[in-house]
C-alpha cells in the first residue's frame, strides 16, 4: 500500500481553518479533512495545481455523501466553504 499524496496547500488550509477556531482532523480517505465549525461538520478535499482530478473513491464519495462536502483549492475557498458563504 502506498502513502496518500498530500496536496501542497493542505498545511496552509489547515492552519487558516484552525486560526478561525475550527477543529480540523486529517482523515485522508475518502477526503483529506474533517472540519468542525460552529456546530457543523464539513468534509473537505484539498486540491492544488491546474490538472487535479478525483480518485474513483472520491468520485463515489461526492456522488453519495448526504452531508456537507467541498473540493477546495485555496485558503480562501476553504474558509468560504466552512463559513457557509
Amino acid at each position: 500500500m502506498r502513502a496518500l499524496k498530500v496536496d501542497a496547500n493542505q498545511k496552509e488550509i489547515i492552519a487558516a481553518l484552525r486560526k478561525i477556531g475550527a477543529s480540523v482532523y486529517v482523515i485522508g480517505l475518502p477526503v483529506d479533512l474533517l472540519v468542525g465549525y460552529k456546530g457543523r461538520s464539513i468534509a473537505l478535499e484539498c486540491k492544488s495545481g491546474e490538472h487535479w482530478r478525483l480518485t474513483d473513491v472520491q468520485k463515489r464519495f461526492f456522488a453519495d455523501f448526504e452531508g456537507e462536502a467541498y473540493i477546495v483549492d485555496s485558503v480562501e475557498a476553504a474558509l468560504k466553504a466552512v463559513r457557509g458563504l
